[in-house]
C-alpha cells in the first residue's frame, strides 16, 4: 500500500457496513469471484434497471449508477438488487452525496430496489455526516492494516464473492 494512493470509494463504504476483511480485499485489489452468482446478478440488474436514466456519474473515485435531473434538482440514485443491505446502501449513498457535496454540487440521493420495487429517498443531514467522517477514518485504518482482518462468520457469507478466499 505504500506505493499508490489510498482512496475511500463509495464501495469501501458499502462493504465496510457488512465485512471489514471485504474492505481490505478490495482495498488492496483482490478481486472477488467474477462468475458468483450474486456478483453476475448485481451487475444484470444495474445494467437494465432504468434504461432511460443516464448511467454512471463519476465523481473523484466514485461512480454513482444512475443520475437525472427533475425540477432542477440532481438526483443521484444507487440500484441495489436487495433493500436486505439499506443501512450499507445509505451510507454508499450518503458518501456519494458528500463527494458532490464538497465540490460545490447539491443534489439528493434515491435508493432503488427495482426487483422489490421500492425507492427511498436518502439525504445528507449533519447526523449522517458524522456518521460518514469515522467511517472513513476506520476504513483507512483497516486499509493500511498490513493482513486482511481475520474472518469471522455472518449471515453474509453464504452468498459473498470472497467465499472461498476465506473459508477454503
Amino acid at each position: 500500500m505504500e506505493n499508490r494512493e489510498i482512496n475511500v470509494s463509495g464501495t469501501l463504504v458499502w462493504y465496510y457496513y457488512i465485512c471489514p476483511r471485504e474492505v481490505w480485499l478490495i482495498g488492496h485489489q483482490i478481486t472477488p469471484d467474477q462468475d458468483n452468482a450474486n456478483v453476475s446478478l448485481g451487475r444484470f440488474i444495474q445494467n437494465y434497471s432504468y434504461p432511460r436514466e443516464r448511467k454512471e456519474l463519476a465523481v473523484g473515485h466514485s461512480k454513482m449508477d444512475v443520475f437525472k435531473i427533475a425540477g432542477g434538482e440532481l438526483i443521484i440514485g444507487e440500484v441495489k438488487k436487495t433493500s436486505k443491505y439499506r443501512r450499507s446502501a445509505r451510507m454508499q449513498l450518503a458518501f456519494y452525496l458528500d463527494e458532490l457535496k464538497q465540490r460545490g454540487v447539491n443534489a439528493k440521493g434515491e435508493l432503488r430496489f427495482p426487483r422489490e420495487k421500492q425507492r427511498e429517498e436518502v439525504l445528507l443531514d449533519e447526523e449522517t455526516e458524522k456518521a460518514l467522517d469515522g467511517t472513513k477514518r476506520e476504513i483507512l485504518r483497516i486499509l493500511y492494516l498490513p493482513q486482511p482482518p481475520h474472518p469471522v462468520k455472518i449471515k453474509f457469507c453464504k452468498n459473498c464473492a470472497y467465499a472461498e478466499f476465506c473459508w477454503s
